[in-house]
């Protein structure tokens, strides 16, 4: 690969500078509906044309798919960006939403990136080289007992007309573990089960560029990734991550 762990931090650092300014902001921040309840603010629209400009201009042998400006050139060796995942919490002026930079090549997720600029937490993978946060090595949780878990979920509204659009699997899962969270970011959500701040995390009917950068993550620090009857793999429309002690016991629960 032409890009470095390091350099692709210095590109989505000053993404997240981008976000922060904005968010720092918010009353003077333009917030817009792409269809009903599905934010975009213009936060979102400026970092990734930063992203994009940035990107695709260093590494010009790879493509773009941004959640803002969709596909351009070449998707089989891209970037895969999400400008501010959870821009609902952003536009509130909650913590928890990040930017989401992964690189995939040949149908392959090879580097990723999500920065939590809110939290000052900055988590990166290269495939088959560990997983960091900060700068340091991290790793799944030891919890092997559902029952004590921590576990974390979204409820996308915009998939609320689903006859199966959560609410009973979370109860179902809420009723056999200790803990249960939603943050609001599918990229953040994933790198705290990468981190061992959660043990499992689910959630269904994604984009892959809401979960591509915090899977490969998860996976480098010893997670489990599979769709929700446990095939290997990462299925936007049916994300498990687990630190994967607890996988065989929330199968039958999904």
């Amino acid at each position: 690969m032409s890009i470095s762990l390091v350099e692709l931090e210095d590109v989505v650092r000053e993404a997240g500078s981008i976000a922060l300014t904005y968010f720092k902001d918010l009353k003077n921040v333009e917030v817009n509906k792409k269809s009903p309840r599905d934010f975009v603010t213009a936060a979102d629209i400026a970092v990734e044309a930063f992203l994009k400009e940035t990107l695709t201009t260093k590494y010009a042998e790879y493509g773009f798919w941004g959640e803002e400006s969709g596909q351009s050139a070449n998707q089989t060796n891209r970037w895969i960006v999400d400008p501010i995942d959870g821009t609902h919490s952003f536009s509130r002026g909650q913590y928890f939403w990040g930017v989401s930079v992964a690189l995939e090549i040949d149908q392959e997720l090879m580097m990723g990136a999500v920065y939590a600029p809110a939290l000052n937490d900055y988590y990166c993978a290269e495939k088959g080289k560990g997983a960091f946060k900060n700068g340091l090595p991290i790793t799944v949780s030891s919890e092997s007992n559902l029952a004590d878990a921590m576990v974390g979920t979204g409820f996308a509204c915009l998939r609320s007309y689903l006859e199966d659009n959560n609410l009973e699997r979370f109860g179902r899962i809420a009723q056999n573990t200790t803990g249960q969270r939603r943050f609001g970011s599918a990229a953040v959500d994933l790198c705290l089960v990468a981190d061992g701040q959660l043990d499992a995390f689910w959630e269904q009917e994604l984009n892959l560029y809401d979960v591509a950068a915090g899977a490969l993550i998860a996976k480098e620090a010893g997670a489990s990734v599979t769709d929700f009857k446990g095939n290997e793999g990462l299925f936007p429309k049916e994300v498990l991550v687990t630190n994967g002690k607890v996988l065989g016991q929330i199968l039958p629960l999904m």
